[in-house]
């Protein structure tokens, strides 16, 4: 019997967890397939050995893990299959495969556009886009944002800069500055990253300091629920399998 584990990565703001279980229970919704759970790598429960028990229990034959991450970094490569790889030693009749992150879509891609299109601020001629990256210390990080970057840019034929919270350079507060200081009456505030927490409530907190720049300064909603990146991670979870 087949068994998915979504893996998402978790947060301390409860709010963020509420949002991930919700988003997953949607993609859970076109998944067809009985045994399905949802599980956090760190800062909320069930964690990752919780989320197999509970399916072994079930019984499983088999599991997907399901990484649900935007691009593959550090938690993809190292924190979650060494964790899977401890508790399934447990569980040595159990076949595992493990999915990949959702990677460069030019579907997810045009969220941002999206994203952007929703405030409800019309783009002026000379609007400058910042988007925002997680970071990480994987060089695959960067190259991906930056064809992310090119890729919004050919949506919304603006000028798009990138930068990043953590790990990799520049960082927000270095980008933010940089655009602030150029010849621009409005700047989008683009955050590619899933859910809302702690990252999101840092970039809010920075940009309303910076509002005495005298400019339009607009922050987009993260890709949260958006169908096309719903219907994504329901193609990562068919390839697992």
């Amino acid at each position: 019997m087949q068994g998915v584990l979504y893996v998402s990565h978790g947060s301390r703001r409860p709010e963020a967890t509420a949002e991930a279980i919700a988003f997953l229970s949607l993609v859970r919704e076109q998944v067809n397939i009985d045994l399905q759970e949802i599980c956090f790598l760190e800062l909320a429960n069930p964690n990752i050995e919780q989320g197999i028990d509970s399916l072994v229990k079930q019984g499983v034959s088999r599991i997907s893990i399901v990484p649900v991450l935007l691009l593959s970094a550090g938690h993809y490569f190292h924190d979650i299959p060494e964790e899977v790889d401890r508790v399934r030693k447990k569980y040595p009749k159990i076949k595992f495969t493990y999915g990949k992150p959702l990677g460069v879509q030019k579907r997810l891609t045009h969220i941002l556009k999206d994203r952007i299109e929703e405030t409800g601020v019309p783009l002026n001629p000379d609007a400058k886009i910042l988007l925002i990256g997680r970071g990480s210390n994987n060089p695959r990080t960067k190259q991906d944002i930056e064809e992310i970057a090119e890729q919004l840019k050919e949506k919304v034929d603006r000028e798009v800069e990138t930068c990043y919270l953590a790990a990799c350079s520049p960082s927000f507060e270095e980008g933010l500055h940089n655009v602030l200081k150029g010849e621009h009456s409005q700047v989008f505030i683009v955050p590619y990253l899933w859910f809302t927490g702690v990252l999101m409530e840092t970039i809010e907190k920075r940009v309303n300091e910076y509002h005495s720049f005298g400019k339009e300064i607009i922050v987009c909603h993260q890709l949260g629920n958006h169908p096309s990146i719903v219907a994504a991670l329901k193609d990562r979870v068919y390839e697992t399998i």
